[in-house]
């Protein structure tokens, strides 16, 4: 296994995320999405299949968003998880501004990880939200 910066393709990325039981995305949006990450980590197998990833997004200066970190079940429990947050956490504090917004939404018990990386809840003065269009 070997840790790389670079961008899994789009199938590979919806494949990892509904095996990682993340919500599924569209193929053609995550091309979009996919090439408009600031950073993305992966760890490949010796053969190349992507194991577990993790990235950035965000505007580039003011505030930025981890997410997508997902790890193939066969393989959580290795400390996968952790290796995909240490290179997101170098890269934070190596190449994001010191005043630029870093945040995460933390699903389930993700917050337990998260935390080893100096993660915080914002609550109680703040709260996460999102936005749910309505289905036509």
């Amino acid at each position: 296994m070997r840790v790389l910066y670079d961008t899994p393709t789009a199938t590979e990325f919806v494949g990892l995320r509904v095996a990682a039981g993340l919500s599924p995305r569209k193929i053609e949006h995550a091309e979009i999405g996919l090439a408009n990450s600031i950073f993305t980590a992966t760890i490949r197998s010796d053969d190349n299949e992507l194991i577990a990833m993790g990235r950035i997004i965000g505007d580039g200066g003011c505030n930025f968003q981890v997410v997508d970190i997902a790890v193939r079940p066969d393989h959580q429990g290795k400390g996968l998880g952790k290796k995909i947050m240490e290179h997101i956490t170098t890269y934070i504090e190596t190449a994001i501004f010191e005043d630029s917004y870093v945040s995460l939404i933390a699903d389930g018990e993700a917050h337990k990880l998260y935390a080893q990386y100096r993660f915080e809840p914002v609550g109680p003065s703040g709260r996460g939200m999102y936005y749910e269009r309505q289905k036509q």
